[in-house]
């Protein structure tokens, strides 16, 4: 039955929707919270609620159609490729599933490889050392024939990573491209991405002047070996992981993706300087622009943050095609080739299990972002290696979200959100300044070897660290509802990385937190319990519950344990209570009310009992002469710098 479009104007019963009116709306919230003021105006509202990006640009909380964007974003599969690499997107045969392998054991990985092979993976990424390494440490390219034994390298994708270094690529590379040989394997099927990144590898290490120099010189030789005999086959990686691990925002990991990029394009063809930033050093290789271009692969990070990761997928596209576009570079030799792998900086070590739902969003995201290949890191990445069953839910995520979510059926999913595009635009437009700004240091190796990208990167990162810290930035199972008693799983210790002391720092979100988590296990491997933090509560149980339950969420969060004195508001009862848990500390808890009457004599009942710190749960408002002269010490409350907090009770608790 058809009906008639004169029936279906429900929208019009009822009075339009204007900007103004939800401005409007929002200011009486904003209001009746005290967020806002009553000189306040509605056209306030928006900023008051609005968070500032690492990058300099505001996230609103309302984005419509007057939202518009200078940025084009064009077609699926042409310039600028902001809608993807592809016309079909990942219709077709869908997104590269790209499974991770670091076990040092040749046995183990091979094992292991036929098994993501067999559950859903399409190609191997293999972390390995130099050939001469010790291989019970890290997996050695000399190994990669028993690796490999069963991987057909002409369907499966190879992918090496040995950290960036030059000289161990291309010996690794050496074993790859010649085990394809010997397996009659036709040098035109064969598919690799080889992993040399020399300046990621300075990233990682320090590394500088000629011996960067002499990296750049020999990857940009394998380059043009490999793209003489192999089309197939990648030599580099631009790797904006090591920008990201250390802190960086997004619109610095992509700045330094195009700079690096840009070095080597510069070095395949011969046009600029190498890798040691002096100029008129030519570089041997002289590939033209679109052979360079296609020995290119980049590396970035996706995050539980999905709009921000889809948006800097959507980003580096556009700034790349804007590059190669000055590069004389034309249709499908613009496309940037992407692989996102999930945070590491967002994995947390505690509460492991929670990181399942971080890198599900992350690979969500990089999904609808238009990744080419997406790596999902096993959950229990930061305790060790992984298990069959971390890296079969792994592989299951993508599954889900190919298969059963249909996300590969749906070109763009974010394109024409008002959000998206704006986001995406905002970001780009940063990163091309940052970009810029490395550019007009001399140049990626110049601006790492200057300690112009770690400043910048260490600015990003102590604001990030204060937003953790004061948890505007909450971690769920680490600063939110941590679980002190935990069993974590056990795991063999996984390789390090490369790693040097004039590199990049790596860091992870949860590193002050984990800090005071080992401290809280130190105590509890010394004495045979965890130091304590006793709730002091006051009143009835409806009372003091909500503080309570913020306090023992925050104390637990540093590992203390939290037992409470329960209903009740008789100071020397809490004070035995105190005495009886054999805590040094306490909190009191309680409600504005009641702590007009009681917060002053059951603090100095808690100190005459031994307590060397006291906080009140709250706000000091008014009461903070008279709080201190009975003894409290100081207060927890929303906003408050929790890492601090912690910090101190550990050291009053007596905890080395």
């Amino acid at each position: 039955m058809t009906v008639p479009s004169a029936d279906l104007e429900l929208a019009s019963l009822f009075p339009p929707a204007t900007r103004e009116a939800w401005q409007k709306l929002v200011l009486g919230v904003l209001r009746k919270s005290g967020t806002a003021g009553e000189q306040a105006l509605p056209a306030d509202a928006e900023a008051l609620i609005s968070t500032a990006s690492y990058d300099g640009f505001a996230i609103r909380p309302l984005y419509t159609a007057a939202d518009t964007t200078p940025v084009a974003a064009g077609l699926p599969g042409h310039a600028p490729f902001v809608r993807g690499r592809r016309a079909e997107g990942a219709n077709v045969d869908g997104w590269d599933v790209r499974a991770l392998h670091t076990h040092p054991d040749a046995k183990v990985t091979a094992e292991a490889i036929l098994d993501d092979l067999e559950g859903g993976a399409t190609s191997i990424w293999l972390r390995l050392a130099a050939p001469s390494a010790d291989s019970g440490e890290v997996l050695s390219a000399e190994a990669l024939p028993d690796v490999l034994r069963e991987v057909y390298l002409d369907l499966a994708p190879v992918v090496l990573d040995t950290g960036g270094d030059a000289v161990t690529t291309t010996a690794a590379a050496d074993v790859l491209l010649a085990l394809a040989g010997v397996r009659g394997v036709a040098p035109s099927a064969v598919r690799a991405t080889l992993g040399a990144d020399p300046l990621g590898f300075a990233a990682r290490t320090g590394l500088g002047g000629d011996k960067l120099a002499a990296h750049l010189d020999e990857a940009s030789r394998l380059a043009e070996r490999v793209a003489a005999g192999y089309p197939g086959v990648r030599t580099f990686v631009v790797d904006a992981t090591p920008y990201h691990d250390a802190g960086g925002s997004d619109a610095q990991e992509l700045g330094a993706s195009l700079a690096t990029g840009v070095a080597y394009l510069r070095a395949l063809t011969g046009s600029g300087v190498t890798g040691s930033g002096a100029a008129g050093d030519a570089n041997t290789a002289a590939l033209d622009v679109a052979g360079a271009l296609a020995q290119l692969e980049f590396r970035y990070a996706a995050t539980a943050d999905q709009f921000a990761t889809i948006a800097k997928l959507r980003a580096a596209r556009l700034l790349w095609a804007r590059v190669t576009e000055v590069c004389g570079a034309t249709g499908a030799d613009q496309a940037q080739h992407q692989h996102a792998v999930t945070s590491s900086a967002m994995m947390t070590r505690r509460d492991p299990y929670v990181n399942l739902l971080r890198t599900t969003i992350a690979a969500f995201a990089a999904s609808v972002g238009g990744a080419d290949a997406v790596t999902v890191l096993p959950f229990d990445d930061r305790i060790g290696l992984p298990d069959g069953t971390s890296r079969r839910l792994a592989r299951n995520i993508q599954a889900l979200l190919h298969d059963e979510s249909s996300l590969a059926r749906v070109i763009d999913p974010a394109g024409g959100s008002w959000f998206v595009e704006s986001l995406t635009a905002e970001l780009a437009e940063a990163a091309w300044a940052f970009f810029t700004e490395i550019e007009r240091a001399g140049g990626m190796a110049a601006a790492l070897a200057s300690g112009l990208v770690a400043e910048r990167i260490d600015t990003t990162w102590a604001r990030r660290r204060e937003d953790l810290a004061l948890r505007r930035a909450p971690l769920t199972g680490i600063s939110e509802f941590p679980n002190v008693a935990e069993t974590l799983p056990e795991r063999s210790p996984a390789p390090a990385r490369a790693g040097g002391p004039g590199g990049l720092p790596v860091r992870h979100y949860d590193d002050d937190y984990e800090a005071l988590r080992a401290r809280s296990d130190a105590h509890l491997a010394a004495t045979g319990a965890r130091p304590v933090a006793f709730l002091a509560t006051i009143g009835p149980l409806a009372t003091f519950t909500p503080r309570a339950t913020f306090a023992a969420n925050l104390f637990q969060a540093g590992g203390l344990e939290t037992p409470a004195a329960g209903p009740g508001d008789d100071p020397a009862a809490i004070a035995a209570a105190f005495t009886a848990s054999g805590a040094k500390i306490a909190c009191l808890c309680s409600s504005d009310k009641i702590y007009a009457a009681s917060a002053a004599p059951v603090a100095a009942a808690l100190k005459a009992a031994g307590a060397t710190h006291v906080w009140l749960a709250g706000k000091p408002g008014d009461r903070a002469d008279s709080d201190a002269a009975a003894g409290v010490d100081g207060y927890v409350a929303t906003g408050g710098d929790a890492v601090d907090v912690l910090r101190t009770a550990l050291t009053k608790a007596e905890v080395a």
